[in-house]
């Protein structure tokens, strides 16, 4: 595994995402600013991004059968950017990534931002991914598999996952994000390097 340098160093990461072919998988629990931070960076890396929550979810939040499909068909290209989750398409992602950006916040920020987003969502009605909108609250909260609920018993589940991976994983970069001050210094180191 090749990491980046501990401190963090954010020019050090720019090169590593430049990279000619890259395919850029990020990590982290709810909340954490995954699909934000990707379509961040896709246009800054000219990267194309695809929001596997879109594949996954069809309408009335029922799988979509293809979604396997779509991702093999994704990490079949030469450079991408997506998210790292979703049990059962993890392996076929981190097989072609070449950069593994983990987005590790302490839990009080991705629970603010869980519970944030919930409400705004669910207060405007947004629409989500093929007309689904969030259940609301009570779901959110109480059902097991509610968002809100969700964030607080996998606050945890990545630090061995990522730990188990990169073990097996040989030649990937990892990069370990832990605040919006290391993110937002990759993001200013992106427009300062060049390929």
């Amino acid at each position: 595994m090749r990491s980046v340098p501990a401190p963090f160093d954010a020019r050090a990461a720019a090169v590593a995402l430049r990279a000619p072919d890259a395919r850029v998988a990020i990590a982290g629990v709810s909340g954490s600013g995954k699909s934000t931070l990707a379509r961040q960076l896709a246009p800054a890396l000219d990267l194309p991004y695809t929001e596997l929550d879109a594949l996954h979810w069809g309408p009335n939040w029922t799988p979509h059968p293809s979604f396997m499909d779509e991702v093999r068909a994704l990490v079949a290209h030469d450079r991408w950017i997506t998210e790292w989750q979703y049990r059962r398409v993890r392996p076929l992602i981190i097989e072609r990534a070449t950069v593994l950006l983990w987005l590790d916040p302490p839990f009080r920020v991705t629970l603010w931002r869980v519970i944030r987003r919930t409400v705004r969502r669910r207060v405007t009605r947004e629409v989500l991914w093929n007309g689904n909108q969030e259940p609301g609250l009570r779901h959110a909260v109480f059902n097991p598999e509610g968002i809100i609920r969700w964030a607080v018993m996998t606050r945890n589940k990545y630090r061995a996952l990522i730990a188990q991976t990169v073990d097996r994983r040989a030649g990937l970069t990892v990069i370990r994000l832990r605040t919006p001050r290391e993110t937002r210094a990759l993001l200013a180191a992106l427009s300062t390097t060049q390929d």
